[in-house]
């Protein structure tokens, strides 16, 4: 037993010496910060912001609960949004007419998904633990939900690979790859030591994805190994929202410790990190302009900021003008990059 013990606090050790060794190479390497490679170029071209040209161009009101999620469709055209009141809307954004709204068997919805390439299906998922997926474009009485059901905890976000595949993540502290049409858990990555809060998608990989957890890491996974292939340290408290760059190569995160940061994969760490001394309360969502110049962010406090991905991240770029009226529970950027839309506790959704 003695040997037994002696052995473990050796192989601590010789971990505590890797991980040191580790950290003094990344630490090396880290000899520059994003601005300063940025406009080692030359001067930057500068970012347009409000009043002139970010103004809330449509706001949807329809929903009469707290509005926790939403995601766009692919055509840029609709969205589905998600709230307290126990609906799912699909909503036009250009007319802000509902095209659906579809009651849930549990209104305590924490997440919903827009089936990215078709349009024909939405998702959604909550403390029921069970994550339900709908085909919009049947008939009410014909729209039965498909109801994917292996997760012991709460599902905090989903998000479709495709019509016939889905990723869900999950308070149980693991993400499930499914088969929609069978049920099927097709892969479960379980490496997390806590809630998993988001996950994302890689855009120019199919094989990849991104998720953010309560242990203040992210990791990035293979879905065709089933294993983690990256692990990210540096927040101090938890994650809540993840979001890919647009080129695939990096991935911005929000958390709980009112930082947002940028890691990229190639270089195996951060290579930014954004906040601000007048805020100190958590982020709830993230999400990149279509080029990756702004982070968009929203925050506990009502407010969205976009922040300078090339910039120093101690100076946001611009604020939205009184965005909402309570805390920012969710936002996203069209899949064109020409609108962002806010969704918020006081039940309102806000497209700019």
């Amino acid at each position: 037993m003695a040997d037994i013990n002696s052995r473990i606090e050796g192989a601590k050790q010789e971990v505590a010496t890797l991980k040191a060794e580790i950290e003094k190479v990344r630490s090396e390497k880290n000899d520059k910060s994003m601005s300063a490679v940025a406009s080692s170029k030359g001067p930057l071209r500068e970012i347009r912001g409000p009043p002139n040209n970010v103004k809330c161009r449509r706001t949807l009101k329809g929903h009469f609960g707290k509005v926790y999620a939403m995601h766009w469709s692919g055509d840029s055209q609709d969205l589905v949004s998600a709230s307290q009141d126990g609906k799912l809307i699909i909503w036009n954004g250009v007319t802000t007419n509902k095209l659906h709204a579809i009651p849930l068997r549990s209104s305590w919805v924490m997440t919903c998904a827009f089936e990215q390439s078709k349009g024909n299906l939405v998702a959604c998922g909550g403390l029921d633990n069970i994550c339900s997926v709908y085909n919009v474009k049947q008939q009410p009485q014909q729209s039965r939900a498909r109801e994917l059901a292996a997760h012991d905890g709460y599902i905090s976000c989903c998000r479709f690979l495709d019509e016939s595949q889905i990723l869900t993540a999950s308070g149980d502290s693991t993400c499930i790859h499914w088969d929609i049409e069978s049920g099927e858990v097709l892969n479960t990555f379980s490496d997390h030591k806590g809630d998993v809060m988001s996950l994302s998608t890689c855009p120019t990989n199919k094989n990849l994805f991104v998720s953010g957890s309560t242990d203040s890491t992210v990791k990035i996974w293979d879905i065709k190994s089933g294993k983690c292939v990256q692990t990210h340290v540096g927040h101090e408290s938890d994650i809540n929202s993840v979001a890919f760059f647009p080129d695939g190569n990096a991935f911005g995160t929000g958390s709980d410790d009112s930082t947002c940061r940028l890691f990229d994969m190639r270089c195996y760490g951060e290579v930014n990190k954004f906040a601000h001394e007048k805020i100190l309360c958590g982020i709830t969502s993230v999400a990149f302009s279509r080029s990756g110049r702004l982070l968009f962010a929203g925050y506990d406090d009502f407010n969205c900021y976009g922040w300078d991905t090339l910039g120093n991240g101690k100076n946001y770029a611009f604020q939205l003008p009184t965005p909402h009226d309570n805390r920012v529970s969710c936002l996203g950027v069209s899949p064109n990059g020409n609108a962002l839309c806010t969704g918020s506790w006081d039940t309102v959704l806000k497209i700019w």
